[in-house]
């Protein structure tokens, strides 16, 4: 987004105000301390003047990966709508969901609705006012002041655990307090029309005896989520409430009719509900959720909130959780709102892939099955590829072989890696197989805890078996598979634009999957399909430079050019000339040499051509330092950092993407990128800040201390040594961070000559013997093998 239209603006305004407006926090909701929690701001990036210009982030209170994440419901969320937005006046309850991203589904949530008098069960007439002012809104705890339809107001307060929702609501000058259990509502599918739905038919069950309300919603959004070829039949999301005081009466709605006294039902816009005696003031409420059964449901209630918990018991082992993460970043040097956007990221990156399975078990779309293991959804590939799975290695080591061994029995149970898993199967069909590059990264950098074996299986799959009918496949199919592969790929080294659809980017997209796979192979001593991988990774991305112009375009299956729009996905020919991030020596030498492809890179911002609210060009300021102008790298991401990322509710110019966007600028701040991600190299930018201290997880050093005295006003490195010895040019090893010991740069207001020889020399000679090594490095590197 190159600039904020005006009613942008205002809303940044509000925010801005509304944000320092807020409650305290009580202090029995600042347990452990933590200054690096403090700083979390949920609310960046909730804001946004449309669905791509907002971060499309909640909220919510859970711990990090968590299965199920809890929020204040302002809104019936469906694809490019989400459950809370700022600009909304009233609540209308409390929503377990799991839509991973803003263009995403929901899926199997449930919803809590507090209420005073006559039971409302409608959303329309549910809703209560409120204003910003009287929230608390924390990463471990959220509070708000609720006007009661009918007079008086109820404080609703929230924490939660992965899989248990726990909540209280205090009713004071009320008339009689209630709580309704929404299972099902109307389904909106697709985002073009809101108007268009259906409506699942749930279940639900009311106990008076064990004080619980329990049932089943099977919501998919269908119309995006669903392959034909996986219906997950027996899918539902299921859920059991636990109340704290005894039922007064109780109920069932079906199609938004009241029958009191009833203990079940079946059908459509479909909730139970239970009335308090009027002296009751206090409500507590423990709700489990599962994608197994509503037994499961329960029993995930018993082992994560058990009798006796308190709300505020939740709400410290939640925020100790999220403590025992961002405390790994300690910073020295930040302004308060540079805080709150450096750890507010931090915690967006920590959310994704989420838990799916459940005390070691878990359901499974692909066959429609449960089965034993570990398992994760709200895999973002096509996004988190670039930077979210490098920062995971980094700061989740723990998860990352879940989360591998995940995607193989996706693989096992479906016959394919997953591309875009939400809950279910596959969705949203994207270009390229990037779960081979999760993989080889992830071998690559010393992960281990899954099956190699399988893992080489499936990536070579991805790299070998076309989907059915490959020929005549125009669009993609929901599963990950390059289409394409054997219509012209194979023989020429394109995907056809004639015949596929976003072909040039899938040729791009196939070429640095390659190179993954080839990855892969070396570091398993497969030696014959490391080369032949490698060699076919590099030779294909030039297939469709087309010299006369100087950009990549698609071309047919003839071999005629199909014209510079033709072909791409969420980009243009500018972004993706520039996608050739295993190969940027030969991208550089296709572009005439250094000089003339840092002409090119200028050409590329000066000319608006550079959006950073897609990921396509998230690598590409970093592309200077690789072509001897590092100081110019350093100018363009302070400028995109100021211009793209703050503390407000639009805080994030562009979607999540399942922490992406943020993964972005926590990289950038810390000073360096994972401009290729199986390479592990990343090319040093320019650090924010005056100090940062970092305890990798993984690493056997005390820790990594980051010293760039005068950051936040000086851009321009002027020198980097790593532990006393001098490091030339913008590159560092995955290895050399693990090391720990100080990394230290010299900053300077002013651009420097370090790592920018073809700045500072009259042609490209001077700069060709760095230029070799960093060539040398991107294509016989593996360092770590």
């Amino acid at each position: 987004m190159s600039g904020y239209s005006i009613r942008s603006l205002l809303v940044l305004l509000c925010g801005l105000i509304s944000l320092t407006t807020q409650k305290d926090v009580p202090d029995a909701f600042r347990l452990p301390p933590s200054e690096a929690v403090d700083n979390v701001n949920p609310l960046i990036g909730n804001g946004g003047d449309s669905p791509n210009g907002s971060g499309g982030m909640i909220p919510s209170t859970s711990p990090p990966f968590a299965m199920t994440r809890w929020v204040a419901q302002t809104s019936e969320n469906y694809v490019s709508v989400t459950p809370y937005n700022y600009t909304a006046t009233s609540i209308h309850g409390f929503q377990a969901t799991h839509q991973p991203a803003i263009w995403m589904g929901e899926s199997g949530q449930v919803v809590l609705s507090p209420g005073a008098g006559q039971v409302q069960p409608k959303f329309d007439d549910r809703g209560m006012s409120f204003t910003h002012e009287n929230e608390v809104i924390t990463a471990s705890y959220y509070s708000v002041n609720l006007n009661a339809i009918e007079g008086g107001q109820i404080l609703a307060e929230q924490s939660s655990t992965s899989r248990v929702g726990h909540l209280r609501f205090t009713f004071t000058d009320t008339r009689q307090p209630y709580v309704l259990v929404e299972a099902t509502r109307a389904s909106v599918l697709g985002s073009s029309d809101p108007h268009n739905l259906t409506y699942p038919r749930g279940s639900i069950f009311i106990n008076p005896d064990t004080r619980e309300i329990s049932g089943s919603n099977p919501e998919r959004q269908d119309f995006i989520i669903a392959p034909v070829s996986t219906p997950a039949e027996h899918w539902s999301g299921y859920f059991c409430a636990r109340f704290d005081q005894p039922f007064a009466s109780w109920g069932v709605s079906k199609n938004n009719t009241l029958f009191d006294g009833q203990t079940s039902g079946n059908g459509t816009l479909l909730s139970g509900y239970a009335t308090f005696s009027p002296e009751v003031v206090e409500v507590g409420v423990r709700i489990g959720v599962s994608f197994i059964s509503v037994e499961q449901a329960r029993k995930n209630l018993d082992m994560e909130i058990p009798d006796g918990n308190t709300l505020e018991d939740t709400a410290t082992a939640t925020r100790s959780a999220w403590a025992e993460k961002l405390e790994l970043i300690k910073i020295k040097g930040a302004s308060k709102d540079q805080l709150q956007t450096f750890y507010t990221a931090f915690f967006h990156t920590l959310q994704y892939p989420c838990e799916q399975s459940e005390y070691g078990q878990y359901y499974s779309g692909y066959d429609d099955a449960v089965h034993q293991g570990v398992s994760y959804t709200g895999y973002s590939n096509w996004d988190t590829y670039r930077a979210e799975w490098a920062w995971l290695i980094l700061f989740a080591p723990d998860r990352i072989p879940g989360m591998v061994q995940s995607m193989l029995q996706d693989y096992k149970e479906g016959g394919r890696l997953p591309m875009w898993k939400n809950i279910i199967v596959n969705m949203l069909p994207q270009v390229g197989t990037h779960a081979d590059s999760l993989i080889a990264e992830a071998v690559l950098k010393g992960m281990s805890g899954f099956d190699l074996e399988t893992a080489w299986e499936a990536v070579y799959s991805d790299a070998t078996v076309p989907p059915v009918n490959d020929t005549t496949t125009v669009w993609n199919v929901h599963y990950e598979v390059r289409a394409g592969l054997t219509s012209v790929y194979e023989e020429k080294g394109w995907v056809a634009d004639d015949i596929h659809s976003e072909s040039a980017s899938r040729t791009l997209d196939y070429s640095y999957d390659d190179f993954a796979v080839s990855v892969l192979a070396g570091l398993l001593n497969k030696s014959e399909e490391e080369l032949f991988f490698r060699q076919r990774s590099l030779q294909n991305p030039f297939t469709i430079f087309n010299s006369f112009t100087g950009f990549m375009e698609a071309r047919n299956a003839s071999g005629a050019w199909a014209g510079p729009d033709n072909g791409w996905t969420e980009g243009d020919k500018w972004a993706y000339t520039f996608d050739v991030v295993h190969d940027t020596p030969g991208l550089i030498a296709h572009k005439g040499g250094n000089a003339t492809f840092v002409k090119f890179l200028d050409e590329h911002f000066d000319g608006g051509h550079n959006d950073h609210t897609n990921e396509p060009s998230h690598h590409i300021p970093y592309l200077y330092s690789l072509a001897g102008a590092a100081s110019k790298s350093q100018s363009r991401i302070r400028h995109i950092a100021e211009s793209n990322y703050n503390a407000s509710v639009n805080g994030l110019s562009g979607n999540e993407d399942c922490g992406q966007m943020s993964a972005w600028y926590l990289f950038s701040a810390l000073g360096f990128y994972p401009v290729n991600p199986v390479s592990g190299s990343y090319v040093v930018g320019s650090p924010f800040f005056d100090e940062v201290e970092i305890q990798f997880p993984l690493s056997n050093a005390t820790s990594l201390k980051i010293i760039s005295e005068g950051a936040p006003s000086k851009p321009f490195v002027n020198s980097l040594t790593i532990n006393g010895e001098d490091i030339p040019g913008p590159i560092i090893s995955h290895n050399q961070l693990l090391d720990g010991g100080r990394f230290e740069f010299i900053m300077s207001s002013r651009p420097q000559a370090w790592g920018s020889g073809i700045l500072y020399s009259r042609d490209d000679t001077d700069s060709t013997n760095d230029q070799d090594k960093l060539a040398q490095y991107y294509i016989a590197h593996l360092e770590l093998r």
